[in-house]
């Protein structure tokens, strides 16, 4: 499939749990790959941490596993993220505004994306990076990333109760490597 299509840089795995690690590992050995999408839940922690050696190894980014996805209005998705047709629309998700966010939640992604439609110009990007112990990329990576786009101007985070990421983000602040404003919180029970 990818020597027909040389251009395909990224790739959305949707397989179940359990062909995740063949797929992925299948898809690390095309050169033009620059990041991989893990929507399945439920991938053993084994599995997990060989993939992400796999694709560190090969300068291949992460998202997921457990993802919904990613959104960046205007361009593209990748997975689930935003919702169905209607969603996409009463959210203005066609068009990009200035709020960046990161989230652990795919499903509090999309209210993420109504709420941030709602009280600001929009949603610029948006990433749900997944809930499981060891994801493919954490809030910092997004969000030092975020702070550097000058198409960005507030940050948004949506975490979880019992995550300890989210002192990296007060640490970035604290130093000043973060310098936007940040709307943060953690959720669950």
């Amino acid at each position: 499939c990818f020597e027909k299509h040389p251009d395909t840089s990224v790739m959305v795995n949707f397989a179940s749990f359990r062909s995740v690690l063949p797929s992925v590992m299948e898809t690390l050995q095309y050169p033009n790959i620059t990041t991989i999408a893990i929507i399945a839940e439920g991938v053993p922690e084994s599995q997990t941490r060989a993939i992400l050696k796999a694709a560190d190894d090969k300068a291949v980014g992460i998202i997921g596993p457990a993802t919904v996805g990613g959104i960046k209005p205007g361009c593209f998705r990748i997975g689930n993220t935003g919702g169905m047709l209607d969603n996409i629309v009463s959210s203005k998700l066609y068009r990009p505004g200035s709020v960046a966010y990161v989230s652990k939640s795919g499903g509090m992604s999309n209210e993420l994306n109504n709420i941030i439609c709602q009280n600001s110009d929009g949603v610029y990007e948006g990433v749900a990076i997944g809930g499981d112990r060891y994801p493919g990329s954490r809030f910092i990576d997004h969000l030092l990333r975020y702070n550097d786009n000058p198409k960005v101007h507030i940050l948004v985070l949506l975490g979880e109760v019992g995550g300890i990421d989210e002192y990296e983000i007060c640490d970035a602040l604290a130093s000043g490597r973060i310098t936007k404003p940040v709307v943060a919180w953690c959720i669950g029970t």
